[in-house]
């Protein structure tokens, strides 16, 4: 194995892994690459984590991934909390609230308990959910759901202190400022200079057409982008757990295989059908430092406009008060982007003999990160083994 120091500079020989991309999914294979007695070095064109992966919820969604996704999100789950462990980042085991408003929607929950079990699904009345979110009643609620499996992070910090972490550590080089050139059969150009690796892992998330215009053309890949917003925790939401709601339902796989879907997608647009305009997941979750994280509305397009629509922050920001009964007082917002796929949720494509592309093409990367990461070292276990 390839020796770098152990303050992560490099001494320029080849290393094992070498990964373009210092998002949350390339930091997640730095990591299983490391715990497996690997050299790796990433590379990323900024100074600092600033994509999706520090634009979103910090919700790892684990218990509400179709049976496709459903093992891969445990043991993203698992990676989280060993990467956790290791670090020393926020990562409470704390859940997720799922709000319901609506029969059909408890309807469906009800439904998902059944198929899932008690262990996954924890049914709440409306005094509880109500005393979950800081409410002094449960007027609006009609009950909902508690999802024990799911994780909280802080996406303001967490991928910034792995990276922090990773450069520490003997085997690994991380840095930032680099611009990638030409990739092929383990070499990667770049502006610091030639790097070569057994294996180039690519993890640019949406601007995948920027190094490999045919594969992200292929899986018809586009840019989503997100309205979030940030304001203080009103007086008595303290709940570490993700908060979703019906629209929420109508997102992720788990839930939209129940019986009851089609009756909810039918009432949330009749009911609220600009809520289906904006492609709305309307949740919001608790940082460590007091203030919450609110949204979020989904557009997509190849190149997405900066331009962000006042009466979307507005919607969402009225539909989210309402639940908290509580005015809530925006001091930031943002755009998101994300990669999405009408194929995959998983875009995992192999280049040549070296080198794989790997894009989370959902609104699903921070959950399946070291999931996916996990399966990209069991596929090719014996193949590094052999060349270590």
């Amino acid at each position: 194995m390839t020796s770098l120091r152990a303050n992560g500079g490099a001494t320029g020989g080849k290393t094992d892994i070498l990964i373009v991309g210092a998002g949350i999914v390339g930091l997640a294979h730095a990591h299983q690459a490391l715990r497996r007695g690997l050299s790796v070095r990433v590379i990323e064109r900024d100074q600092r984590p600033n994509g999706a992966s520090i634009r979103n919820f910090g919700h790892c969604c684990i218990t509400g991934q179709g049976e496709e996704l459903r093992a891969m999100a445990y043991a993203s789950r698992s990676g989280w909390l060993d990467c956790a462990r290791d670090v020393g980042f926020w990562a409470p085991e704390a859940g997720a609230l799922v709000v319901a408003r609506t029969e059909q929607e408890l309807t469906v929950l009800e439904q998902f308990r059944a198929e899932r079990g008690d262990a996954a699904v924890g049914l709440l009345t409306s005094r509880e959910v109500a005393a979950r979110l800081g409410r002094g009643d449960g007027a609006g609620l009609l009950g909902g759901a508690f999802l024990p499996a799911d994780l909280r992070v802080d996406p303001r910090t967490t991928a910034g202190a792995i990276a922090e972490w990773l450069s520490a550590q003997p085997g690994v080089d991380v840095r930032f400022g680099v611009t990638v050139g030409a990739i092929g059969d383990g070499r990667v150009t770049t502006s610091a200079g030639d790097f070569e690796a057994e294996r180039v892992i690519v993890c640019v998330g949406h601007d995948l057409d920027y190094l490999y215009p045919e594969v992200a053309a292929r899986y018809e890949v586009t840019r989503c982008s997100l309205q979030m917003a940030l304001a203080p925790a009103p007086a008595g939401f303290a709940t570490e757990s993700a908060v979703l709601t019906g629209t929420s339902l109508t997102r992720y796989d788990g839930f939209t295989a129940m019986p009851g879907f089609a009756a909810l997608a039918e009432e949330i647009q009749r009911s609220t059908p600009e809520l289906v305009d904006l492609g709305a997941n309307i949740m919001f979750t608790l940082r460590p430092d007091g203030t919450v994280l609110l949204g979020d509305s989904h557009s997509y397009d190849l190149t997405m406009p900066p331009f962000q629509e006042e009466w979307i922050t507005n919607r969402i920001i009225a539909e989210i008060s309402g639940i908290l009964g509580a005015r809530l007082e925006i001091r930031q917002r943002w755009q998101g982007i994300y990669a999405s796929s009408p194929q995959t949720s998983l875009l995992i494509e192999d280049i040549d003999e070296h080198t794989r592309a790997i894009s989370v093409t959902s609104g699903i990367g921070m959950t399946m990160c070291f999931g996916v990461a996990a399966q990209t070292y069991e596929n090719w276990g014996a193949s590094v083994a052999a060349a270590v």
